[in-house]
């Protein structure tokens, strides 16, 4: 008797500490979130996943551009009017924007939402638009013209019409911050998957690290690659669906801020970084640089790996990076 007490107690003591993992998959910023957390039970799940939300709900306020209400949009509606002062946090951020942008050679660039939507990716485009509307099409563009003051927090974009957003960057922002917030309370490991920008920290429950399944754009029903992801994020860049072709050449739906055309060459660019954040921004980054410009750049990146796929299905990646075949 005296052996079998410490036992049902110790027993008893694991099955009150146990943890699971509980996850909710809902719309916020436009898009699908699905928030894992491993917690002891429904309830502080619940408790803690409505954090998240409630965070990720609070920046989408701050810098959503299609609300009228929301800071962004302020900037955007006094261009070449006024400078707008802002929270620290959103010049903070548009801080770190402009900083990716010079990184990249503009590859990246909030002010591309100033940019005239001439090419269509719904299948209504017959012909490639002329030339001179192409380059017309950037002419408001250009992170350089965005003006920060530190001392007073204020944005002045110069020329009326220009505007910025964070479609390229604000969800992985948004993962990032309900991430630091669940940590700050407790949570011990999870997953804030932003549509895509994927961001872990801590482990299962079983003491295995959270691995992220990467997906063939070949065929988007087979995984090429189960890499694990141990406190960090990845996010990939592909345009498996948004399209057009012309002259035997496929262009992505994603943009070139600085010339007006769509990139091609590359179907999948995925990048692993310690914030999805800038994951977020430097994976359509390389999309837009291409394969030779944007390994080299990422292979500069302390901490920063990349893995890219061409029209082909030939794979790329970066230095430090091990891909083993996966059934």
């Amino acid at each position: 008797m005296k052996h079998i007490l410490p036992i049902l107690i110790l027993l008893l003591s694991f099955n009150l500490n146990a943890q699971q993992t509980f996850k909710r998959t809902l719309k916020l910023m436009g898009s699908r979130f699905d928030i894992t957390v491993v917690a002891q039970n429904q309830e502080k799940a619940d408790a803690f996943i409505n954090l998240a939300i409630a965070e990720i709900t609070r920046i989408e306020k701050l810098i959503s551009s299609w609300d009228a209400n929301s800071q962004t949009s302020a900037i955007n509606k006094n261009a070449g009017i006024k400078a707008v002062a802002v929270d620290a946090e959103l010049f903070d951020l548009i801080t770190r924007a402009i900083s990716i942008s010079k990184l990249t050679d503009g590859a990246f660039d909030i002010s591309y939402a100033s940019m005239d939507k001439i090419w269509k990716f719904d299948g209504s485009m017959t012909q490639m638009p002329d030339a001179a509307t192409i380059t017309a099409s950037v002419d408001r563009v250009g992170f350089n013209k965005i003006q920060l003051d530190a001392s007073s927090h204020t944005v002045f974009l110069p020329d009326a019409g220009m505007k910025i957003g964070f479609g390229a960057i604000g969800k992985g922002y948004a993962a990032d911050k309900a991430k630091a917030l669940l940590i700050s309370k407790g949570v011990s490991a999870g997953i804030i998957n932003a549509s895509g920008d994927m961001n872990t920290w801590g482990k299962q429950p079983d003491g295995s690290t959270w691995k992220v399944a990467i997906t063939n754009p070949m065929n988007k029903n087979k995984v090429f690659a189960l890499l694990p992801l141990i406190n960090s994020a990845v996010v990939t860049s592909g345009n498996y669906e948004k399209f057009v072709s012309f002259n035997d050449t496929r262009y992505s739906h994603i943009i070139d801020p600085r010339t007006g055309y769509p990139a091609s060459g590359i179907i999948s660019a995925t990048v692993f970084a310690p914030k999805a954040e800038l994951a977020d921004a430097l994976a359509t980054s390389v999309f837009v640089m291409g394969i030779e410009v944007g390994l080299n750049r990422i292979n500069q990146l302390p901490n920063i790996e990349c893995i890219i796929i061409d029209d082909t299905g030939k794979i790329y990646k970066s230095d430090h990076i091990e891909i083993k075949d996966h059934d």
